[in-house]
């Protein structure tokens, strides 16, 4: 089966994404019968189309020349138009930043891809963020797929564990490390480095954004937990619904009270059934040693659910990187068709 595949986004992910349909594209047909096609890339200032099945092998090589030197490239063209030129819906894959207060751009590509038979596999949260329910009762509508398990945590089962690993639990509560950068930042500090030389540490690494604002001051697990929250739980949380603390101004004091009790300082993304009514929160909490998530340092992310009758359930690891998410969304145009 020959699906076509959109990308919009050409950063850092979206490039491991097509690379690693390239390196997965002939065990994805043998061991599923489903031959992807990258039939076009759009970004900002224009997309790129390719011409015949199977050309877009030669845009994942690094050092293949700029995608708007290649003759596929058209300065200027739209999403719209790239959907146009299309033989037959298949799969967006959505790489693109967007803004989680207005979810542009975005938002207005997931809408027009569901509204003309596109399934999505998303690694933004954005647009998710901001309007999950009518962005899901769409892809309902329409019998098409609504995936984001990038979004959630890149390759850390997060989603399909909660929505199909569970299936038939309720879901009491859930509490995880869902941002890398928070965990390596907090495990320097336990180590005695000051906040400032655990972030400059972290953004040499890569590991933080140069503006580390939304993962630092926990915007970044707030979209995470929200978005598992409403598609796992059924609720309808907006962002305005998740009370939020960050790390930035985490104290000696409370660092020295947890190395007393011989807890560990995580920021969790929490979600819980409070006399009735569901809560969602990112919270600064001492972890014991008896916590699933207590020994996962570093850049590692984990989630411990629990339920009315599988118990408790504990998801740790998984890649953080780029080709981590690439996984993950590659993972979810798989289990579209599988």
């Amino acid at each position: 089966m020959s699906i076509p595949i959109i990308l919009t986004g050409f950063g850092n992910v979206g490039k491991a994404f097509v690379r690693l349909l390239v390196e997965k594209h002939e065990d994805c047909r043998i061991r599923y019968g489903l031959d992807f096609d990258l039939t076009a890339v759009v970004r900002r200032t224009g997309a790129w189309t390719a011409k015949k099945e199977g050309e877009f092998f030669t845009i994942a090589d690094p050092a293949a020349e700029p995608m708007e030197a290649s003759s596929g490239w058209a300065s200027g063209m739209r999403f719209s138009d790239a959907l146009g030129r299309a033989r037959k819906p298949g799969v967006l894959v959505e790489c693109t930043p967007s803004n989680w207060r207005t979810g542009e751009p975005q938002l207005a590509y997931l809408h027009e891809a569901l509204d003309k038979g596109w399934s999505v596999a998303a690694a933004s949260k954005g647009a998710l963020v901001v309007d999950f329910k009518n962005l899901a009762a769409k892809a309902r509508t329409h019998k098409l797929a609504l995936k984001f398990s990038g979004a959630t945590a890149a390759a850390l089962p997060t989603l399909d564990v909660a929505t199909i690993s569970l299936a038939g639990a309720k879901l009491l509560s859930f509490e995880g490390i869902l941002t890398g950068t928070t965990n390596y930042i907090l495990s320097r500090l336990e180590q005695g480095m000051s906040f400032e030389a655990a972030l400059k540490e972290a953004q040499a690494k890569g590991i933080a954004e140069p503006d580390p604002s939304m993962d630092v001051d926990g915007w970044d697990t707030a979209c995470k937990t929200l978005l598992l929250a409403n598609a796992a739980a059924g609720t309808e949380f907006t962002i305005k619904d998740v009370k939020v603390e960050g790390i930035r101004h985490v104290t000696a004091g409370a660092l020295a009270d947890a190395r007393t009790a011989g807890h560990s300082l995580k920021l969790l993304g929490r979600f819980y059934d409070d006399a009735g009514k569901y809560r969602a929160e990112v919270k600064l909490t001492p972890v014991p040693p008896s916590h699933p998530l207590f020994r996962l340092t570093g850049t590692t992310k984990g989630i411990v659910f629990r339920t009315d009758t599988m118990g408790m359930v504990a998801v740790t690891d998984g890649k953080s990187d780029p080709r981590g998410t690439a996984a993950a969304l590659l993972k979810d145009i798989i289990n579209i068709y599988r």
